[in-house]
């Protein structure tokens, strides 16, 4: 079965740099788009970034970007997201999630177990 495994969450201090990584099985990496979803207490997903797996093209929401930047490595079945200049606004739980914009955000079927993400000092 699909399994979506993250890790790399923590607390880190305003300006400071996580790097978050999610290791996939259970299916054909290579073939599927991948994305990251955050969500913080008391509000609905919010998408972050996608790796679309036929072009190699990404896309990153406007609110990350120039900060946040994903990849993906199929040698390894890994999907990562880099992450820096934090900010508060930043917190949340770090979903890694198998499709684009439109299939995750529908539906949790292939969403990850999540990693928590605090920005603090």
């Amino acid at each position: 079965q699909v399994q979506l495994v993250e890790s790399g969450g923590g607390l880190v201090q305003p300006g400071g740099s996580l790097r978050l990584s999610c290791v996939a099985s259970g299916f054909t990496f290579s073939v599927y788009d991948m994305s990251w979803v955050r969500q913080a207490p008391g509000k609905g997903p919010e998408w972050v970034s996608t790796s679309y797996a036929n072009s190699g093209r990404t896309v990153t929401d406007l609110s990350v970007r120039g900060r946040f930047t994903i990849s993906g490595d199929n040698s390894k079945n890994t999907i990562t997201l880099e992450m820096n200049s934090l900010k508060p606004e930043d917190t949340a739980r770090y979903y890694c999630a198998r499709g684009s914009y439109q299939e995750v955000m529908s539906r949790r079927d292939y969403w990850g177990q999540g990693t928590q993400v605090t920005v603090s000092s």
